[in-house]
């Protein structure tokens, strides 16, 4: 199983969501972040804006969807300008089912 956390300008959130739902991926979790890329943020005279608003979109899905997953994220997310977000993807080892007591997704 792969994590994602996919950070995205907020205007983009739904229309990411959606497009992982119609792909076959609808759970999700998403939270309000702040940050800022390798630019450090923005000057405009004395004024430096250097946190930014996004969301961060967490999911977990099996390897085979990996692909998939990343592909629907960039192209939903993208606006071609700078600040359009970061995906990163880590190894999950296990995953439990809360109210079944379960193992797996």
């Amino acid at each position: 199983m792969k994590m994602i956390r996919a950070i995205v300008r907020p205007d983009k959130t739904e229309v990411v969501a959606e497009a992982l739902a119609q792909a076959g991926m609808p759970s999700l979790t998403k939270m309000h972040v702040f940050g800022r890329g390798r630019t450090k943020g923005i000057r405009i005279g004395d004024v430096v804006y250097d946190e930014f608003p996004k969301t961060m979109l967490l999911l977990v899905i099996e390897d085979e969807k990996l692909d998939e997953a990343i592909s629907v994220i960039l192209e939903n997310a993208k606006t071609g300008t700078m600040g359009d977000g970061k995906v990163f993807v880590t190894e999950v080892e296990e995953a439990y089912t809360v109210s079944k007591g379960a193992k797996g997704l």
